[in-house]
C-alpha cells in the first residue's frame, strides 16, 4: 500500500479543521463567561477537555507500547508533551513530516522509533491510522455532545450568535470528516480488506452516519426541553448498555487492563450515537436491533414531545424540527441500506468475510482490534 499525496493533504485537512474546532470552542466557552452564561461556559469547556484529557491518555499509551517494542527509553519526554495536551500535535508534526518525505521527497529512511529499516509508506500509513483513530475518540466525545448543547442553547433563545454558528458548523464538518476519514483509513491500513474505492461509497457513508446522528441529536435535544433528567437518564442509560456490550464481547484493544477498562466506557458512549462492530464478528443482529430501538427512540420523543405543553418551547420551530427528525432518520436507514447493499467494498467478495457479515481475519496493526464497520 502506498501512501499518496491525497493521503497528505488528508492529514494537513485534518489538523486544520482539529485546531478549528478546538479553537471555537475555547473562543465561544470564554463568550459564555462574558456574557454572565457560566453554566454554558462551564459545560461547552468541559466537554473540551475530558475529549482531549481522553484523547491523550489513548495516545500516550500507544506510544509508550511503540517505544517499549523498538527498546527506546525516551517515554518521559513524550509523557510530559501529553501531559501538556500537545500530544496530539506531536503525532501531526511527526506524520506530516514523514508523509512529506516519503510523497514529495520519496524518501527511504529509517523509522523514527525503531532501529532496522522499515517500509516508509507503512509507515506513514500507520500514523496516520493513529491520528484517524484519535480523531474519531475526539468526535464522538467532544464533538457530539458540543453539538446537542450549542443547539440546545440556540433554540432555547431562538437566535444563535455568531461563535455558536461557527461552533455548530464546525462541529459538524469535525464528525463528518472524522466518519469517513477513519472509514478510509481503516481499509488504507489493512492489507485484507478492500478499499473504499471511488466518491459515492464515501458519500453513502457519509450520508448514512451524518443523518441517523443529527436525528437522533436533534431528538435527545427536544428531550432534554421536555425534562433535562429524564433525558440525561437515557443517555445514561444507553451508556451503561453499551459499556455491557463491549463487556460481553470481550474487546482486546488496549494493552493494560486500565487501559482497556477506558477503552470500554469510551466504547459505550460512542455506541450512545452511533453503531460500530466493536469486535470484527457477525453484526446483521446487533446493527438491526440498534437501529430498530434507534427508530423506536425516536419516534417516542416525538410522541411524548408532541403531547407535552408547547409553552415550554418555541412552537416556531417544533414543526421543522420535527420533519427534519423523521426525513433525516428515514434518509439515514435508506443510506444504510444502500451502502451495505450497492457500496460497500466487500459486497461481491466470496472469500473474504466483511466485518458485517462474519469474522474478521488476522490483522498485523494496532487497528485490527479497533472499531470496524
Amino acid at each position: 500500500m502506498k501512501y499518496t499525496k491525497c493521503n497528505f493533504m488528508m492529514s494537513v485537512l485534518g489538523i486544520i479543521i482539529y485546531v478549528t474546532d478546538l479553537v471555537a470552542d475555547i473562543v465561544l466557552s470564554v463568550r459564555y463567561f462574558h456574557d454572565g452564561q457560566y453554566v454554558l461556559g462551564v459545560l461547552t469547556l468541559s466537554f473540551v477537555l475530558c475529549g482531549t484529557l481522553i484523547v491523550h491518555c489513548f495516545s500516550y499509551s500507544w506510544l509508550k507500547a511503540d517505544l517499549e517494542k523498538a527498546g527506546q527509553e525516551n517515554e518521559h519526554y513524550f509523557l510530559l508533551l501529553h501531559c501538556l495536551q500537545g500530544g496530539v500535535f506531536t503525532r501531526y508534526w511527526f506524520a506530516l513530516r514523514t508523509g512529506y518525505h516519503v510523497v514529495f521527497k520519496h524518501s527511504d529512511r529509517k523509522s523514527n522509533f525503531m532501529e532496522e529499516q522499515t517500509d516508509p509508506h507503512k509507515e506513514a500509513i500507520d500514523m496516520a491510522t493513529d491520528l484517524s483513530m484519535l480523531r474519531l475518540f475526539e468526535t464522538y466525545l467532544e464533538g457530539c455532545p458540543q453539538l446537542i448543547l450549542q443547539l440546545y442553547a440556540f433554540l432555547e433563545c431562538g437566535q444563535a450568535n455568531l461563535n455558536q454558528c461557527m461552533v455548530i458548523m464546525v462541529s459538524c464538518c469535525a464528525i463528518s470528516w472524522s466518519t469517513v476519514d477513519y472509514q478510509i483509513a481503516l481499509r488504507r491500513s489493512l492489507p485484507d480488506k478492500n478499499l473504499l474505492r471511488g466518491l459515492w461509497p464515501k458519500l453513502m457513508y457519509l450520508f448514512y452516519k451524518l443523518f441517523t446522528l443529527l436525528s437522533w441529536m436533534l431528538s435527545v435535544v427536544l428531550l432534554l426541553f421536555v425534562d433535562v433528567r429524564v433525558a440525561l437518564l437515557l443517555l445514561l442509560f444507553l451508556w451503561i448498555t453499551g459499556f455491557i456490550w463491549a463487556f460481553i464481547n470481550h474487546t482486546q484493544f488496549c494493552n493494560s487492563v486500565s487501559m482497556e477498562f477506558l477503552y470500554r466506557i469510551v466504547v459505550g458512549f460512542i455506541l450512545v450515537f452511533t453503531f460500530f462492530n466493536i469486535k470484527g464478528q457477525n453484526t446483521k443482529c446487533p446493527m438491526s436491533c440498534y437501529y430498530t430501538v434507534r427508530v423506536l427512540g425516536t419516534l417516542g420523543i416525538l410522541t411524548v414531545f408532541w403531547i407535552y405543553p408547547l409553552s415550554i418551547f418555541n412552537s416556531d420551530y417544533f414543526i421543522p424540527i420535527s420533519a427534519t427528525i423523521v426525513l433525516a432518520l428515514l434518509l439515514g436507514i435508506i443510506f444504510l441500506g444502500v451502502y451495505y447493499g450497492n457500496f460497500h467494498p466487500n459486497r461481491n467478495v466470496e472469500t473474504q468475510l466483511d466485518e458485517t457479515d462474519g469474522k474478521a481475519p488476522q490483522r498485523d496493526c494496532r487497528i485490527r482490534y479497533f472499531l470496524m464497520d
